[in-house]
């Protein structure tokens, strides 16, 4: 049997593993940021000598060749790596919707023994037709609906890091 301490630990568990989730995420920002100036930097020098290129020097036309193609091979990369976040990502998904749904049911069963639980058999049935049982009902589906909804914003804002992060990577490339 689970127990409502049982179920309030799991959900404590559930919410530090978003907690930690946003940690991250918050630390993959910074470093995107950093990555941004990087590649600001290298987009300059980029287009410094692809002046000097058109300018007429055929001394780094081969340099710029080669950046060209590094360009290139940092491109193939990043439909790799987004590929593999993004399969990464969907997987996470499936996982988050398989704890919240664990996590709810436990939560209404616990509340359907907690609720019957203290009642003798002929309060039992008349609670079930009961008017207040079903308000209750109400509010655990509302309860329920809103913990979807911040889910969905979770993974809306992990595919948003993880483009970042796929965007960083290139930059990194690019170097």
């Amino acid at each position: 049997a689970v127990t409502r301490d049982d179920v309030e630990e799991s959900l404590k568990a559930v919410f530090q593993f978003v907690k930690d989730k946003e940690q991250l995420l918050q630390d993959l920002r910074s470093q995107i940021e950093e990555t941004k100036k990087k590649i600001a930097e290298k987009q300059r020098e980029r287009d410094y000598w692809l002046e000097y290129k058109n300018v007429g020097s055929k001394i780094h036309a081969e340099r710029i060749s080669s950046l060209e193609k590094d360009i290139a091979d940092v491109k193939y990369e990043l439909e790799r790596t987004e590929e593999y976040y993004s399969e990464a990502l969907k997987v996470v998904r499936e996982e988050n919707q398989k704890l919240f749904d664990r996590h709810m049911k436990l939560l209404s069963e616990e509340a359907l023994k907690n609720a019957v639980g203290y009642l003798d058999k002929n309060c039992r049935r008349e609670i079930e037709e009961n008017e207040w049982l079903k308000e209750e009902v109400k509010i655990y589906r509302k309860e329920e609906k809103d913990l979807k909804a911040s889910v969905q914003l979770l993974e809306e804002e992990n595919t948003s890091l993880v483009a970042k992060l796929i965007d960083i990577k290139l930059q990194h490339l690019r170097a």
